[in-house]
Parts: C-alpha cells; structure tokens; sequence
C-alpha cells in the first residue's frame, strides 16, 4: 500500500486546530477528513473507513475515551488520542482504552506526522489487514463473528456468518447457493439446501430488524447478492 492510499480522520472540535492538521497530512499525500457531527463520531468513521483516527479526548457531547470505545467495537483501526492534559494518567488511561499512541497540545504538526508515520508504519508494513468488511455502513468483524450498524451489534449464528461473510467478499456478484453450501460444508459433515435456505431467512430478518433492509438480493435460479 503506497502512502496515498491511508485515510486519516481527524476528530477534533477545535476547528483552527483540525484544519491545520488536515493541511499538514495532505502535504504528505494522505487522504484526510474532519469529522463534522461529534453526536455521530461512530456513523462518520463508519463512513469513511480511515486507516487511521486522531481523536481529541474533550470532545462535545461524548468524549474520545467514549468514541474509542465504540470504535474498538467494530474495529482494530489504529486511535491516536490527541489532549491538552497531557498527564500520565490521561495517557495511561488512553492506552487502556486501546489508543495505540498519544499527542499532546498544543499539537506540533511535526511530531504529529511522525507518529501518524510510525503508528501507520506498524499497523499495516508488518502487521497486514484489519480483519473487517464493510457495506453500507453495516460492519462485519471478523475475528468475533459479529456485525455491527448504526451502535447496533448484533450477534450471528456461525452458519449466518460464513453466508455473510462469503456474501461481502464478493459483494456486487452474484453467489451461487452451491458455492454458499460449500462453505458451510467446511466445518459442518454436511448441509442440505433447505438450511441454507432458513439460515439465509433468519440472516434477512435479523438484517431488517436492525434497519439494513434489501442488503441480501435472491437472483432466481442463480443465487444470492450483497450490492
């Protein structure tokens, strides 16, 4: 991955300060953006999908410690914690919320792009992909099992989550029930079409309880299609 291709969001209420970061990482040829809602930190950051997050720790309404939290829910993306209290307990307290690093105010831009660099660095020169994939906002966590949409998280069945699973990998192409019952047949001796029939019903309704209406399509006598 070459460096233009990390997204960075900027999670700062301080509209000087954000803008001044925001010019500073374009400089180095990174996608950037400011959130803009900070009663909706999570819906942006689901939105943009960043590689990476600064997150100002006083924040309005909900604080960084808060967002982070929310954020670790759905996913492992690297947080950087960004405070004018620049104390140990507030950097202890940021790591044990699951920062990966701290900035402290008044922010120097240079400090701050060599750790953006470094932390970048780390997460994804050595330690490879963050193990998610995302579709109109809905969230599907690999290494839980869950899928996460609009604060809602909801809890999948193993078989609802292969048929997921599977479904997003190839999201806007269709997938034949063959290939689906193929995939369950890796850890179940065998599947007959009628569970892969009620596992996808019981996937569709737990989808549309949670808002995600017409995310799974049937193409009669083809399959099934994430689009």
């Amino acid at each position: 991955m070459t460096a233009a291709m990390y997204k960075i969001l900027i999670v700062e209420d301080d509209a000087a300060m954000a803008a001044a970061m925001e010019k500073q990482i374009r400089s180095w040829g990174h996608g950037v953006r400011c959130v803009k809602d900070f009663r909706n930190v999570l819906g942006e950051f689901l939105d943009y999908d960043p590689h990476l997050v600064l997150l100002d720790i006083g924040l309005p309404f909900y604080n960084g410690y808060h967002w982070c939290e929310q954020i670790r829910k759905v996913s492992d993306v690297p947080v950087v914690f960004i405070s004018s209290a620049s104390d140990n307990m507030n950097i202890v307290m940021a790591m044990t919320m699951g920062g990966d690093d701290f900035l402290p105010k008044p922010v120097d831009l240079a400090v701050m792009t060599a750790k953006i660099q470094a932390v970048l660095r780390r997460a994804y020169d050595m330690g490879g992909k963050i193990p998610v994939l995302e579709h109109k906002g809905a969230v599907l966590n690999l290494n839980d099992a869950s899928l996460t949409y609009e604060g809602q998280r909801l809890e999948l069945t193993k078989n609802e989550f292969r048929i997921l699973q599977t479904l997003l990998e190839n999201k806007g192409k269709v997938v034949s029930r063959e290939t689906l019952m193929t995939r369950l047949w890796q850890m179940d001796a065998y599947v007959e079409e009628n569970t892969l029939t009620v596992n996808v019903t019981r996937l569709r309704k737990k989808l549309e309880d949670a808002g995600l209406r017409d995310f799974i399509a049937t193409r009669v006598g083809a399959g099934y299609i994430v689009g």
